[in-house]
């Protein structure tokens, strides 16, 4: 039977002692009644004696030590799960925004998860295609991998991840059900918007879930959104036998909602003034992604964060970084030449892509040609220095080459429109199309067999040396 308290002892912002609790549990969920009318929730946080510190979702505001009645409801944070949430937007504690009505729910669950029995966890395989070269072809995401993207402020991050949202699919021949849940925190009203208005115009919102924590909304609120989230891509994945891409933006605003809350309670700050936990909540957000041995369902996240002052070893990048398995670092240089997504190819890594590609997922020379891609651009920013000192007329023949490589690898290969979704084979394609401009002598990374078969090179009517695949735009045009 639930326990009524009148009155409370202090408020401190979002956060309200109680005092005379008893029988209380860490993580519960609290309901308060605000001058006898108003509704409003908060979990417990911390427990000494008979003291329950209590986190409020929606603010303390218009709360006071006299008017409010508190009811411990003896379970912890819950929401209510259907199939029915994709295409509806909520708020960040999974209440719907859109004006269409409440959710039923099929069944409630702690959206703190349960411990997955490491056992039971199956290796990730195959890929998830986002229609984007950068990321198709060097750093493939693979079903049940975590792969974040690194951003900095005023970088196209948001554009990037409504683009993976509209385009990305299991590939054209998959018929396995594909949905994506989408959280975003601490975003602008404008951001929001856009989300939305993208989400519809492009016609995939039926099969997204979004999750909306604004800006000016409670930070406390900020805490709960990708738990939440996360808690719906369970349900979908391992009760309904889908394979759920999880994008969280930007995991930034969530951390630092982390720290403006623990700096109320009191606690001994650690890096950069975070908490000294922040590891482990990232982990419990990040390990909540993999494919459960026994179900047909996946969970896959990118998590994006944009780091302070470009910083990728400040705290949220570096620990992020020690959680998943790569990541997409975003580049403020190509983006100040309009290419677009500005991903650096060269700080950029999929840990498992090895695992999901190459024949019988993408294409049998796929993880070749990406390693030569890799290569050959390292090689560009070696001439690129070189010429810096002695001059571009100074350079050597290949290394006017590769010169010539990374401008056509900057401008065709990584950069494509922001409505432009390539298929896995135009993105191999395109890959040993830029390899042509190198002779074949250079290519030292490529099994012989995988050369054969798929290098070709010819010259165009200007003389200058290139490649083309059987079928592509350069053999037409010859």
């Amino acid at each position: 039977m639930p326990i009524e308290y009148l009155g409370l002892s202090s408020i401190n912002g979002p956060l309200i002692v109680l005092e005379g609790v008893q029988d209380a549990f860490y993580d519960e969920i609290v309901e308060f009644i605000v001058g006898g009318n108003q509704k409003r929730i908060g979990r417990i946080i911390e427990l000494y004696e008979d003291k329950a510190v209590i986190q409020v979702f929606e603010g303390s505001e218009g709360m006071s030590l006299v008017n409010t009645h508190t009811r411990l409801t003896g379970h912890p944070m819950e929401i209510g799960l259907s199939r029915e949430m994709l295409g509806r937007t909520f708020n960040g504690i999974g209440q719907p925004i859109d004006d269409l009505g409440p959710i039923v729910p099929r069944k409630k669950q702690d959206v703190n998860g349960l411990p997955l029995n490491p056992v039971r966890r199956e290796y990730p395989r195959n890929y998830i295609r986002t229609g984007i070269s950068a990321i198709d072809g060097l750093t493939t995401l693979i079903r049940g991998q975590k792969l974040p993207i690194f951003s900095g402020n005023g970088l196209p991050h948001d554009q990037l991840a409504a683009q993976i949202v509209k385009q990305a699919s299991l590939g054209e021949d998959s018929g396995e059900e594909f949905a994506i849940v989408f959280a975003a925190m601490g975003v602008k009203h404008d951001v929001a918007d856009f989300f939305r208005r993208t989400f519809e115009e492009s016609g995939v919102a039926d099969h997204v879930a979004m999750f909306l924590n604004l800006a000016n909304d409670p930070v406390v609120e900020r805490l709960i959104t990708p738990k939440v989230a996360l808690t719906v891509a369970e349900y979908l994945a391992f009760d309904q036998n889908m394979h759920i891409l999880v994008i969280l933006t930007d995991m930034t605003s969530f951390a630092e909602a982390m720290r403006e809350v623990s700096s109320s309670k009191g606690e001994i700050p650690s890096r950069k003034g975070f908490p000294g936990y922040l590891y482990s909540e990232l982990a419990a957000i990040y390990e909540r992604a993999g494919i459960v041995e026994g179900t047909g369902g996946s969970v896959t996240q990118i998590p994006i964060l944009t780091m302070p002052n470009d910083d990728i070893t400040h705290p949220i990048p570096d620990l992020t970084g020690y959680i998943t398995e790569g990541q997409i670092v975003l580049d403020r240089n190509l983006n100040g030449q309009s290419i677009y997504p500005p991903i650096s190819v060269l700080p950029s890594l999929s840990r498992l892509m090895k695992d999901g590609i190459g024949e019988g997922y993408t294409r049998e020379d796929h993880q070749d040609l990406a390693n030569q891609l890799f290569s050959a651009y390292a090689k560009v920013g070696d001439a690129r220095n070189l010429a810096s000192v002695i001059g571009e007329d100074e350079l050597s023949p290949i290394d006017k080459e590769y010169l010539a490589f990374g401008k056509e690898f900057e401008e065709k290969y990584i950069g494509q429109g922001a409505e432009e979704n390539r298929t896995i084979e135009e993105t191999l394609d395109l890959g040993w199309e830029l390899l042509g401009r190198l002779p074949r002598e250079e290519l030292d990374r490529v099994n012989t067999k995988i050369l054969d078969k798929y290098y070709h090179q010819t010259k165009r009517e200007d003389g200058v040396t290139t490649s083309a695949t059987p079928g592509s735009v350069a053999n037409k045009e010859l």
